[in-house]
């Protein structure tokens, strides 16, 4: 009797092949998939301007790159820098990248270092419009003129936060985001103002837009709010309680009285003011007038812009300064009156 051929080892030999055929197909995939993640976003040579901060780890770098339209995947990016142990050698600083430049070469760019002609800037929380420029002038990045006519160019057709502001000199006041910034000494004033308001535009979330709509609040209003409470408070905790106590008084069309918008008439922080401070003719002054002032007073940090979305629910309608830069608060005018005779 004749017996039949076993076709087991034949069955085994085409499931290897097809195992091996599916690996082959992945690895080609995911390769294909990596190379092609690699590659430019697109043919444009424009340049972007790129930030890399002080700190910021391979995974921060990717996503930013991701954000700005440089990479294609921020996944893609984070491996490369793996691949070249590149996380501790990003060197901080600014770079004008282009969309045309592949994953490596953008890589590459931000290992090598930025270009020896930028400037580090640090504006404190706070500053004016006029105490921007004066630091900026100072690092000979243009004139005083070259950038107050440069800041004339700005409105809302180039940003749209910026409907509503006040005109004059000073109307990007609150708009100039306070941070450190790596400025290219070669660049214009435009370009240089332009990158405080792309800053200050990384502020306007989905979150804080939503918030703003739900307090009926335009942009303009949150900034002179948040600059009100930049400028009074000197403690960090102290900022939302200051906010609500501004918010109490607007409800009740009580003048705010906030000192800090006669040092900004004045131009000058006076340890006291006199009651002619108080009597001055102007729509800043908030002894005189009710409500808010036309514009911020100062450019607020990312606390104070928290604390005036966010104002502590108080009792309370008046505070006056300590001297370790606390304040005493009270609901009555009676009570403040006795912390006046205290502290002051």
């Amino acid at each position: 009797m004749r017996r039949k051929r076993r076709k087991a080892p034949v069955r085994k030999k085409i499931y290897t092949i097809g195992i091996i055929l599916v690996v082959l197909l992945v690895l080609l995939a995911g390769g294909s998939w990596w190379s092609g993640n690699l590659k430019p976003v697109s043919d444009s040579s424009d340049k972007v301007a790129f930030v890399l901060e002080p700190g910021m780890n391979a995974s921060e770098v990717a996503a930013k790159l991701e954000t700005d339209h440089l990479i294609r995947q921020a996944s893609v990016f984070r491996q490369l820098c793996r691949i070249n142990k590149a996380d501790s050698k990003l060197v901080a600083g600014l770079y004008y990248l282009s969309p045309s430049m592949s994953s490596r070469e953008i890589l590459d760019t931000l290992m090598k270092g930025p270009e020896p002609e930028v400037v580090r800037i640090t504006i404190p929380e706070g500053y004016t419009v006029a105490q921007i420029v004066d630091k900026l002038v100072e690092n000979s990045l243009g004139t005083k003129n070259e950038f107050y006519d440069a800041m004339e160019r700005f409105d809302q057709d180039n940003y749209s936060f910026l409907a509503d502001i006040p005109s004059g000199e000073n109307r990007l006041e609150g708009f100039l985001f306070p941070d450190t910034y790596f400025f290219d000494k070669k660049a214009t004033p435009s370009a240089t103002i332009e990158r405080f308001l792309q800053r200050f535009k990384q502020e306007l979330t989905p979150e804080i837009t939503k918030r703003l709509a739900e307090r009926n609040m335009s942009v303009s209003e949150w900034l002179i709010k948040a600059s009100l409470v930049e400028k009074e408070a000197k403690k960090a905790e102290e900022r939302p309680l200051i906010a609500g106590v501004f918010e109490n008084r607007l409800k009740i069309d009580m003048p705010l009285e906030s000192c800090a918008t006669i040092q900004y008439i004045l131009g000058e922080v006076k340890p006291v003011l006199t009651i002619a401070d108080t009597q001055i003719d102007s729509p800043y002054n908030t002894y005189r007038n009710t409500g808010l002032p036309p514009g911020p007073i100062a450019n607020p940090g990312h606390a104070s812009l928290q604390a005036a979305l966010y104002p502590k629910d108080t009792d309370y309608f008046f505070f006056v300064a300590k001297n370790d830069g606390s304040h005493a608060f009270a609901v009555t005018y009676e009570e403040h009156l006795k912390n006046v005779s205290i502290y002051q």
